[in-house]
């Protein structure tokens, strides 16, 4: 994947951690207009999903796209009710006892499955009964959020928008259980592998948090697709399963959505805009004109 830590940034919207706030860093992310053949139009917001501090990133470009619009979409329309989304991820997490964890990683990655179960506080045998999917979550989180500069869910851009929508209209493209299900359906040997990854680089997840949302704050897609490519999802199986299967149905929903004359402002995870799969080129596909308009 993007390493299982940047998708929860970039492409995952189901898990999230709350804080306070900070002054805002000015923002300029990536925005698109879509045009249809028969005056269809709607628009593309790539989100980020957790930053280690707040952007302003309502621009007179988004402010005018989101005024125009007449509904959002976005992946998760429940993602401010963290409760539900709890009870959701607990439900999936759990199951038929588990080995224990230290035997679900390679020996060469025990020390530092150790320090990040210390940096957790989770005891060890809480994960008797959890999937290892669910665990490599629960610990990408824990990585990517404590420590000075953790990325924080509090500053979302998906939350924002859920929260200051007004009375429009929100459709999702996945809802909370479908998102984790997705995981859920990986093989154990997939499961695995995410749960190594997580582990293996939770030493420098704070600093890829911090270059992701440089990234995402300036619009740069085209570092951004480059990660659509690398870490996991350079495996062909997991990319088609949690990346390439996922955008296409999206597409189908996007467009269904252009055709009955909705105008839809839709703010996914960045990276599911980046490259040859990404939402826009996808549309452009379809015989919409995407435009790229911030």
């Amino acid at each position: 994947m993007l390493g299982l830590r940047r998708w929860l940034g970039l492409g995952l919207a189901a898990l999230a951690l709350s804080a306070c706030g900070q002054t805002p860093l000015p923002g300029k992310p990536a925005l698109w207009r879509i045009d249809g053949p028969h005056g269809e139009r709607g628009w593309l917001f790539g989100t980020i999903h957790m930053l280690p501090r707040p952007v302003d990133w309502r621009t007179p470009q988004v402010s005018a796209a989101l005024d125009q619009s007449d509904r959002l979409v976005v992946e998760i329309a429940a993602l401010n009710d963290d409760s539900a989304g709890a009870r959701i991820f607990a439900k999936l997490a759990h199951g038929a006892p588990q080995p224990p964890l230290t035997s679900r990683i390679p020996p060469a990655l025990q020390p530092a499955l150790a320090k990040l179960l210390q940096r957790s506080g989770i005891p060890p045998a809480q994960f008797a009964d959890v999937k290892t999917w669910a665990a490599a979550l629960m610990l990408a989180q824990v990585a990517q959020s404590s420590g000075d500069g953790g990325a924080e869910a509090k500053w979302g851009v998906d939350r924002a928008l859920l929260r200051d929508i007004g009375g429009k209209p929100v459709a999702e493209l996945e809802g909370t259980e479908r998102q984790l299900a997705l995981f859920d359906s990986l093989s154990e040997a997939e499961q695995r592998a995410l749960l190594a990854n997580v582990v293996s680089g939770a030493d420098n997840a704070i600093g890829d948090s911090r270059k992701l949302a440089e990234e995402w704050r300036k619009g740069d897609i085209a570092s951004i697709a480059r990660e659509t490519h690398q870490g996991m999802l350079a495996d062909p199986g997991l990319r088609q399963v949690l990346y390439v299967q996922r955008n296409r149905a999206w597409v189908g929903a996007i467009a269904g959505q252009l055709a009955a004359g909705a105008h839809p402002f839709v703010a996914v995870g960045a990276a599911h805009m980046a490259g040859e799969d990404g939402l826009p080129t996808l549309l452009a596909a379809r015989g919409f004109t995407v435009t790229r308009i911030e």
